[in-house]
This record gives C-alpha cells, structure tokens and sequence, in this order.
C-alpha cells in the first residue's frame, strides 16, 4: 500500500491481504486508508480499464475468473469509447467484477470462438488456463448503457454458474501434467537478494519491515502452468 504519491510506504509489502493488512478485518484497514486520503475527483470518471495485449486479458481474466470484455472498435472511435464507457465500467453493478480490454483488428479471434466480423463489444468467456475464450454475447459499439449494464449482469450470472471455482494446487498439477505453459513479458521468479537478476528458486524470507520480500510461490522454475 502506497500514499498517493507513490512514495510513502502505507504497509509492508507481501503476497497476501492477510499478510499486508491483518487477519482480523482487512477492509477496516482499507477503510482506514480511504479516510487518510479521500477522493479528491468523481470517482465515477475512473479510466476504463486496458491491458497491452489481447493475450494477457484474456489470461488474467481467467486467472481472476472474471467475465472479459473485449471493446473491438476502429482507431477513430476507441478514444470516444474510452470516455464514454467510464460509466458503465464504474457502475456499482459493474466495478471490479470483470475484466475490460481495447483491441484492434482481428488478430484476438485465433484465440477466441463465436464471434461475428463487426466491430462491437464482445463478453468473453475466458479457458481454463487463458489461452482460449468462447463468446457469451456481442453487442454493438452503440448500445446504450443500460443494455451493456444488463448484459454484463446476465453474462456474469452465467459465467458463475457454469464455472467450478479453482483451487490453486490442483489448478497447477492439471497445467502441468497437460504442458500448459504460458510466456509472460516479464521473466518468473522474483530478485529476492536485490541483485538485479532473476532468482529461479525460493530464498529465505526478507528482514521484515515495509518492502521486505517474501518467499513468494517456489518450484515454479521458470514455468507459470497455473495461467
């Protein structure tokens, strides 16, 4: 947890909410950040969500068992969409349940079936391991936002209903016995001695105190088969 300038460390750092905020009541924590610095703009004209690449959305969302939403429209309308959408990302109905996306062209349909050749935005149900999604539903860049509210609720429920929650362990043993394996943009591991290289294997814990390192997930040796 960071102050708003990015600078002053607010807690230590480690890989859970448990770890980072206590295990009591996490939230009261959060809550107490809030109130330490409140909103000083309408929180309602957040930025919509955008990943770098189709590829990465659709991994995360699935990592995060989230509903994506693929925005496909011409360069001459995205900036349009990017500011019109803030409402609906930022409903109360919407805001942290799914996962939004801004793509170009056609590239993103190898990986993804049942989608039409017009531009639209496109609610994805993202694979198991986030290297294939099915279309729940396309609507047109025009819908207005009520539309787009309902069906991102009628797609949620759904996806929720047909989807078996993961447990991490057994998620990692399926990936590998079935090779799945995932090249992310940054190397895995973690510079647990602060060398500036990548350390493939677990180390001992860090010193403790705000920005201290963990042991993190060991074993993984390069290879991310969990997404």
């Amino acid at each position: 947890m960071l102050a708003p300038d990015g600078q002053r460390w607010l807690s230590r750092a480690s890989r859970g909410a448990e770890q980072v905020l206590g295990r009591s009541d996490p939230t009261k924590e959060l809550e107490r950040f809030a109130l330490m610095y409140p909103a000083t703009a309408d929180t309602r004209e957040a930025l919509v969500q955008d990943f770098h690449s189709f590829r990465q959305a659709l991994n995360v969302a699935s990592a995060d068992q989230r509903v994506l939403v693929l925005i496909n429209a011409p360069v001459n309308q995205e900036t349009k969409l990017r500011d019109s959408l803030r409402s609906v990302v930022n409903d109360d109905a919407v805001i942290g349940r799914f996962h939004f996306d801004f793509e170009q062209g056609t590239q993103w349909k190898e990986q993804v079936t049942g989608a039409n050749e017009s531009p639209g935005i496109i609610l994805i149900h993202p694979g198991e391991f986030g290297l294939k999604g099915k279309v729940l539903k396309q609507l047109p860049l025009d819908a207005g936002d009520d539309l787009i509210i309902a069906s991102l609720k009628q797609a949620n429920a759904a996806f929720a209903a047909t989807t078996e929650k993961k447990v991490y362990s057994q998620h990692v043993a399926k990936g590998t016995r079935q090779g799945i394996y995932f090249e992310g943009a940054v190397p895995y591991g973690e510079d647990r001695d602060g060398d500036g290289e990548i350390d493939h294997r677990g180390g001992s814990r860090g010193r403790g105190g705000f920005g201290a390192r963990g042991n993190g997930d060991r074993g993984r040796s390069g290879r991310n088969p969990r997404n």
